[in-house]
């Protein structure tokens, strides 16, 4: 998906005075990741909230709410794995 990109800091990215665009995917898959429900003033229902899981061993409950959260935001996932302790490998983009 095309849109405004945004830099490390999250605010919006420019580039020789410009906006900068290109593929949104992963900056709105890491929203989507550290978003609580309510961060998101249009859809206060969308964010996953993986800060909650941080401590817990809920794999399962968290892989939930990411596939969930990344459908309803119009991405196809194919695969979310966890390959060790305090990563996430996800497998997912938006279609078209």
């Amino acid at each position: 998906m095309k849109g405004l990109l945004l830099n490390e800091n999250m605010t919006l990215k420019i580039l020789n005075g410009s906006l900068v665009i290109g593929d949104t995917t992963i900056q709105n898959q890491q929203m989507l990741l550290l978003a609580d429900k309510s961060d998101f003033k249009q859809v206060p229902m969308r964010g996953v909230g993986a800060r909650r899981f941080l401590e817990s061993s809920q794999s399962d409950e968290l892989a939930r709410e990411i596939r969930l959260e990344f459908i309803a935001d119009g991405m196809t996932v194919n695969k979310i794995e966890f390959p060790t302790e305090g990563q996430i490998k996800i497998d997912a983009s938006y279609e078209g």
